[in-house]
């Protein structure tokens, strides 16, 4: 990654894009990927595709999702407090305490996640943060004062933790689940365009809408492409660390490589070309057991258009669906390595099946 990438990359991740409002920063992604790929697709939901050799009637697709879990506003009382419901997979016991931006069509509205202080909780009781009991205080005393900002019912709600390095090779902010996947994707095609790469089929670099409410983005994209094999990346958990039972979530640790994933919608052909592919060239990568989901894109791809043979490469991360989710920069490098190799070792045509 070299210093433009990596100034790309903070732009991007400190940009919101809530499920269901990934424009701009689809946006901001297809003017980076503009030099590498010779035409986009989108949708009407915000699905972004560059495409490399779209006359080729064999079609590749690697992919990673753009948005990102969030808030939505539910309720405002009387007195100004404002009630929400989760937009994705949002934590409610890491909000209290947090600062959250509001979107409004006036602009941002900041906010915080109020919180009953220590001093006069029942010690004898305490109640834990649930979604039911979470509120967000904008410092307006009425409803009619919180409606003047531009807050109402519907708007979305988002944390404004920005990226940072810590201790030299660690990326942290929001949203890395999956930002750096459309980051990463993005890196393999200027890859294949630096080295001067001609594929003997059409890519498709898919960075797919609302993945954190059910693979949706994936689910119409793979429809309007039609493709022939599907490459997903996607995050996955760093268990190493405390409160995680290693006996039932496998072990996978940030700085040890991409986890390459076995479940039923990995197909076993292509999962074996991409370990061949690391293999040959000494990229490290650790395997994770999925059972009978991988909750990822890839199920999308797999089981669309009559079957798809896909495989999930995973960037271990630590602290998911948090505002400090963490990875380890050679892991984002050796994701980019191992699809990138992966891709030169498929051919126009490619032939997955168990039986020929």
């Amino acid at each position: 990654m070299d210093k433009n990438a990596l100034e790309f990359l903070e732009k991007y991740l400190n940009n919101a894009a809530p499920t269901g409002y990934e424009a701009e920063g689809q946006k901001m992604w297809m003017d980076y990927l503009r030099p590498y790929v010779d035409e986009f697709i989108t949708d009407n939901y915000g699905t972004a595709v560059g495409v490399i050799n779209p006359d080729a009637k064999y079609k590749v697709v690697i992919e990673g999702h753009a948005d990102e879990i969030s808030w939505y506003v539910n309720y405002i009382t009387d007195n100004g407090l404002i009630y929400v419901i989760r937009n994705g997979g949002s934590d409610h016991q890491i909000a209290t305490s947090r600062r959250v931006n509001i979107h409004t069509k006036k602009g941002i509205v900041n906010g915080v996640f109020g919180w009953p202080a220590i001093h006069t909780r029942d010690k004898s009781n305490e109640q834990a943060p649930k979604q039911d009991n979470i509120c967000i205080d904008v410092g307006c005393a009425t409803k009619e004062e919180v409606e003047e900002l531009g807050v109402h019912v519907g708007c979305v709600i988002t944390y404004p933790d920005e990226f940072f390095v810590l201790n030299e090779n660690k990326f942290v902010c929001r949203a890395l689940d999956n930002r750096m996947g459309g980051f990463m994707i993005a890196e393999v095609a200027k890859m294949l365009k630096e080295n001067e790469v001609e594929l003997d089929f059409g890519l498709y670099i898919t960075n797919s809408v609302q993945e954190e409410v059910g693979l949706r983005g994936a689910e119409m994209i793979t429809q309007r492409i039609k493709p022939d094999v599907a490459i997903v990346t996607d995050v996955c958990h760093d268990t190493t660390t405390p409160m995680i039972d290693q006996k039932k979530e496998g072990k996978t640790k940030i700085g040890d490589g991409p986890v390459i994933s076995y479940a039923p919608a990995i197909q076993n052909n292509l999962r074996e070309l991409i370990i061949n592919a690391a293999e040959e060239n000494k990229i490290p990568f650790q395997r994770l057991a999925a059972s009978r989901v991988t909750g990822t894109d890839t199920d999308a791809f797999a089981y669309s258009n009559g079957g798809v043979p896909s495989a999930l490469i995973s960037l271990p991360l630590r602290y998911m669906h948090t505002t400090v989710e963490m990875v380890h920069r050679d892991d984002v490098e050796n994701v980019i390595k191992m699809i990138y190799e992966s891709l030169l070792k498929i051919k126009n045509n490619h032939n997955f099946s168990y039986f020929q």
